[in-house]
């Protein structure tokens, strides 16, 4: 299996939040491979002006693509395959996501960033090899209307 990184630094526009859920990355199966893929690590930051505000964070099922940049996966092996999974970044228009889907959610102030790694074997979040399907990670605020950093590691 090869590692790949993908995050929403690696093209498009950063999208302000507010305080409906936007869309920062998703990770979906490509209509060409289909190749199923684990998410093993995820982490969140901002990179606005510090303040005191709280953000909440959640990585749901999403099924079609919304407005996005493509942003291609990085090996994290120079040697290995591009990566046959889809990154999306720094979406205008959300996808269809998958009501009550979230399989990972967080409240964080502001000031903070957080990484999330699976625990071991099995406990990685599963894409499958389903046209679209995959996670979307999302940021809201009821108060900070800056930009947010998030990224995901996964294998195929």
């Amino acid at each position: 299996m090869s590692c790949y990184s993908a995050s929403n630094l690696l093209g498009g526009t950063q999208q302000a939040i507010s305080s409906t859920a936007k869309t920062i990355l998703a990770l979906t199966a490509a209509t060409a491979t289909l190749t199923a893929a684990e998410i093993y690590e995820l982490s969140t930051s901002v990179d606005g002006t510090p303040a005191d505000n709280v953000l909440t964070w959640d990585l749901v099922r999403q099924t079609a693509a919304g407005t996005s940049t493509a942003v291609t996966p990085n090996a994290l092996n120079g040697a290995k395959r591009a990566a046959g999974t889809v990154g999306s970044a720094n979406f205008s228009a959300e996808g269809t996501i998958t009501a009550n889907s979230a399989v990972w959610e967080l409240a964080l102030n502001q000031r903070a960033s957080f990484r999330w790694v699976a625990y071991g074997p099995d406990s990685e979040l599963i894409i499958p090899a389903t046209n679209l399907a995959g996670f979307a990670l999302r940021a809201k605020s009821p108060a900070y209307t800056g930009f947010v950093v998030g990224g995901m590691k996964f294998r195929e």
